[in-house]
């Protein structure tokens, strides 16, 4: 077992690091005046600021832990996670980012209430709650515990998560959005910059990229499987990945807080095309240095293993305090993120309906107090995925049953003008059927197996189905709740003649050509 002994200089950095965050957090308490400033930042975050943040909250430590080891163990094929989120982004920039803006909402669940109804916003803001609760928050609490056991194997599970919890609590609640934006934008600077690192110090060590060739299988640099693959069949890149992607990166309100509190749109949709890029940058400084470590470390004992190797035996000392901070702020970066977004749930569409005469001060201390009570729900949870068979499992299965019927209300409500309240409300009584059918029947003996990633996209085609049979066997909807929130051709000239008056390369549009031409080298690359 590789040992891991952590220099009192590093030690040191790591520290002060985290007092520089909790000073940026709580630097933030005097300075919001109203609620709109402490959940969306008064809308002033600029493309940068979004980009980064987006980056940083999804790419937990559990995320860098995990691309390495499949760059080690299992190949490129975890990949494709990156690159769909990608396209996801150009999805959600190019049609549904401009309506959620427009719209001046402050949550999700917001925005469906304008096109459905209330209960269809009840229903999606509690489920958001439960997943930002008991998915995003708590399995990136207990990842992040892992992680620091791999390092500091004396620390036990509940220590770590109640740390985690804390340090990452204390300054959401104080400085909200703001706060978690800045200290995010700081975080993935940290990560990129340490991951390049490690990535060039380890290419320096085996010589050169022939090296992990002579040892490696060709089929290891295939980024899209066979369909009979059992990790990630293709066609599951389409009914299941491209769902799941869609599902976190366009309606959930962990991630899409941080485009609501943009300057503009133009701001959000650069914000979100330059996450894009980002997201391309993992195959080459997280994917990367685990494929070269079959080189240096070919005995390995766990391919979990493989970065924090990497980093306790290239990096230097000062630059390993450095990029530890960045690898533990990486988690914190995720639980700030679900924790402010649920916060903002619970407050904005529950309690302001049951309150709706308390003042904006008022409602940042609803806020604040949420967030602490939600920090503590998610620590007494997180040990108890520990009963999964894996944290994947855990992820993967809670997601593919969750996700599809949201996903059909957005697509539905935006580019169908006849789907109504209706049809809304019979896809979830649907969704929730068939997710316990799957949950309850997937191991019967008469059942066929079914891929996690086929589930989902069959659950979601059943949804569509019931919005389409119920909505054109009911009324249409009032012309209220189609006018401005359905996507039309209108919409889309005028957006078109607003871009013709900018020089080419502020026009999203490009951008957007830009990042898939970036995709199409890399699959054709390694393919």
């Amino acid at each position: 077992m590789h040992e891991f002994n952590l220099n009192t200089i590093d030690a040191v950095i790591i520290i002060f690091y985290f007092l520089f965050i909790f000073y940026r957090g709580f630097h933030y308490v005097k300075k919001h005046e109203n609620a709109e400033e402490y959940f969306l930042a008064g809308r002033s975050l600029t493309w940068p600021l979004i980009g980064l943040s987006l980056f940083a909250s999804n790419m937990s430590s559990s995320s860098l832990i995990g691309l390495a080891g499949s760059g080690y163990e299992t190949g490129f094929s975890v990949f494709s996670y990156e690159w769909m989120a990608s396209i996801v982004l150009i999805i959600f920039a190019v049609f549904f980012l401009p309506f959620y803006i427009r719209s001046k909402v402050y949550t999700m669940p917001e925005f469906l209430e304008r096109r459905y109804n209330s209960k269809v916003r009840y229903y999606f803001s509690g489920l958001t709650v439960l997943g930002n609760i008991g998915i995003d928050t708590a399995a990136t609490l207990y990842a992040g515990a892992l992680v620091i056991q791999i390092i500091f194997p004396n620390v036990e599970l509940w220590q770590s998560i109640l740390v985690l919890a804390v340090l990452s609590g204390l300054y959401t609640i104080a400085g909200g959005l703001t706060a978690v934006v800045y200290t995010d934008m700081i975080q993935a600077i940290l990560l990129i910059a340490g991951s390049i690192v490690i990535t060039t110090l380890a290419f320096i060590k085996i010589g050169s990229w022939d090296a992990v060739t002579a040892i490696t299988p060709p089929e290891h640099f295939a980024i899209i499987k066979s369909a009979d693959d059992k990790f990630l069949p293709w066609p599951g890149l389409f009914t299941g990945v491209l769902l799941l992607g869609f599902y976190f990166w366009a309606t959930n309100q962990f991630i899409v807080q941080r485009a609501l509190g943009a300057k503009d749109t133009k701001h959000g949709q650069w914000g979100s095309i330059f996450a894009g890029f980002l997201k391309l940058s993992a195959l080459f400084i997280m994917i990367f240095p685990g494929a070269m470590a079959r080189v240096i470390y070919p005995d390995l004992e766990k391919a979990n293993l493989v970065y924090p190797t990497l980093l306790f035996d290239l990096l230097p000392v000062g630059v390993l305090g450095l990029v530890l901070a960045g690898l533990i702020a990486a988690m914190m970066s995720s639980i700030d993120s679900a924790l402010n977004s649920a916060s903002t749930l619970i407050t904005m569409d529950f309690y302001v309906k049951l309150k709706p005469e308390t003042s904006q001060e008022g409602l940042m201390w609803v806020g604040r107090g949420v967030t602490f009570i939600f920090m503590i729900l998610a620590a007494v949870w997180a040990p108890q995925i520990d009963k999964f068979p894996t944290l994947w499992d855990y992820l993967q299965q809670a997601l593919s049953y969750i996700s599809p019927p949201i996903v059909a209300l957005f697509v539905a409500g935006l580019f169908w003008k006849r789907a109504n309240s209706y049809g809304a409300m019979a896809a979830i009584a649907t969704g929730i059927m068939s997710s316990l059918f799957f949950v309850f029947f997937s191991d019967a003996s008469w059942m066929p197996e079914i891929h996690f990633l086929y589930s989902a996209g069959i659950i979601f085609m059943v949804c569509i189905a019931t919005i389409v049979i119920v909505s054109l066997s009911t009324a249409p909807p009032p012309d209220e709740k189609v006018e401005n929130n359905t996507w039309s051709l209108k919409i889309f000239n005028i957006e078109t003649a607003e871009l013709d008056l900018e020089p080419w390369y502020k026009n999203y549009r490009y951008q957007s050509i830009l990042l898939v031409v970036l995709i199409a080298i890399i699959l054709i690359t390694y393919s």
